[in-house]
């Protein structure tokens, strides 16, 4: 399933170049903010889940589009959104990210 291109901005390729802490893509959460993802946290993301290097539309996507919404015990959110299908079958996916003003900054995939 793809992010409606409009809730989406990739502003560098997803590689690891230049500023580490570049902004890579952002999306808007349900709340109407502007949610960074970085290329630090992305290398993050898929070097401890080697398995998410696949699922990068699909991060944006679950805080875009979730399912659900926790709130965490530190002022961060958990987005959960579900997918039928997967490389590995269904499963629901769930990023962590923090909203503060009138945007925020993705955490980590959970």
């Amino acid at each position: 399933m793809d992010v409606p291109s409009d809730s989406v901005t990739n502003s560098a390729s997803i590689g690891i170049r230049g500023n580490i802490m570049s902004t890579i893509a952002t999306t808007l959460s349900k709340n109407k903010k502007t949610i960074k993802l970085t290329a630090e946290r992305w290398y993050h993301i898929t070097e401890s889940h080697d398995y998410m290097a696949g699922y990068f539309h699909d991060v944006l996507e679950t805080i875009n589009d979730a399912d659900y919404i926790l709130a965490g015990k530190k002022e961060e959110l958990l987005a959960i959104k579900f997918y039928k299908k997967t490389h590995i079958g269904s499963k629901y996916l769930m990023c962590c990210y923090r909203e503060k003003n009138k945007e925020g900054i993705v955490i980590k995939r959970l």
